[in-house]
């Protein structure tokens, strides 16, 4: 599946441990979430809006998986139909943003623009240079930085991502960036590149 659709009950305002195992299963797929707050017809008498239902379901993933902030949540009642006809344009907004492809030249304007408003931390008494970035694959959104060094600081990395996420609008799925040491006159050089970290799946760096 493209897009994982995780269908709670709204009725317990709170995600369960099953529930946040299935979200934990989503991000190692590297699949795009949906949420579905079934049962709302069952909060109407308790002055609980779905909308504020929605904002504590979203904000309960995000503590548990920084990742899938900003998940998308539907709030409906499969009882009295509800807002049921919301749900497929949200799961197929999120099937087209998990899947898209970036151009490089969009890419590299962003990169400019983050690093110009925080520079990454030196490493190891070195100070880093990120020259490029591509991304190399989508279904999950995957992404190499081109560094100076092999590794990246794991707090910048989220920095990146967080930024990245807003700017693109890539919530709701795991934003997969790795980090290649490249050669110093050309970060496409044919040579293999060697070492590499990053956030998030470690297939794709080797």
């Amino acid at each position: 599946a493209d897009v994982a659709v995780l269908v709670l009950d709204a009725e317990a305002r709170m995600l369960q441990r099953q529930e946040l195992a299935i979200a934990d299963a989503v991000v190692k797929e590297g699949r795009s979430l949906v949420v579905a707050a079934n049962k709302m017809d069952l909060l109407v008498d308790a002055e609980y809006t779905k909308e504020e239902y929605a904002k504590a379901v979203s904000e309960q993933i995000q503590i548990r998986f920084p990742m899938l902030r900003s998940t998308p949540v539907v709030s409906m009642s499969s009882l009295t139909g509800e807002a049921v006809e919301e749900l497929m344009p949200v799961v197929f907004n999120a099937r087209d943003r998990w899947a898209r492809m970036i151009g490089t030249g969009l890419l590299n304007r962003w990169l400019a623009e983050v690093v110009e408003g925080q520079q990454p931390p030196m490493v190891q008494g070195r100070a880093v240079k990120i020259k490029y970035i591509m991304q190399v694959k989508g279904r999950p959104p995957t992404f190499i930085l081109f560094c100076n060094v092999d590794k990246l600081p794991v707090s910048y990395l989220r920095y990146l991502t967080r930024n990245f996420q807003e700017t693109f609008e890539m919530f709701g799925m795991e934003v997969r960036l790795a980090v290649k040491k490249s050669a110093p006159e050309n970060p496409f050089s044919n040579k293999k590149a060697k070492g590499g970290t990053g956030i998030g799946g470690a297939q794709f760096r080797k």
